[in-house]
């Protein structure tokens, strides 16, 4: 049960938004057994004055386009089911919308299964 926060620079069209949420819900879906309509996810826009990013940290060529993904998930995924998760995210997003590899910033959250209420005020993993 992955919730996913995505922000970006504003001024995309909805359907370039639409397609973020489609290929992260789809690689989520492929490489760490999201159950089928399990979709918790928030888009935000930031203007200019309020995205900053490093344009080479790490020897990456970041753009104006970079889009900053993070998740929070349980912590019962292994190494190698993360690494799937990175590779294949940037792979459809480089297809749909069509982010450059260097612009997508991937940050995963892990958390116990106790620490999730998804309504009623229930503990509903613990």
């Amino acid at each position: 049960m992955p919730f996913v926060h995505v922000s970006l620079r504003a001024g995309k069209p909805e359907a370039y938004r639409q397609a973020i949420f489609d290929n992260v819900y789809r690689a989520l879906r492929e490489t760490f057994n999201v159950p089928e309509d399990d979709q918790f996810m928030i888009l935000t826009e930031h203007e200019a004055a309020n995205f900053r990013y490093s344009p080479s940290y790490m020897n990456i060529a970041r753009s104006d386009d970079l889009v900053y993904i993070q998740m929070t998930a349980n912590n019962t995924r292994d190494l190698d089911q993360k690494k799937a998760l990175f590779q294949r995210l940037v792979q459809l997003l480089g297809e749909d919308p069509g982010i450059r590899p260097e612009d997508v910033f991937i940050n995963l959250v892990e958390v116990v299964k106790e620490n999730w209420s998804f309504g009623h005020g229930q503990a509903q993993y613990a």
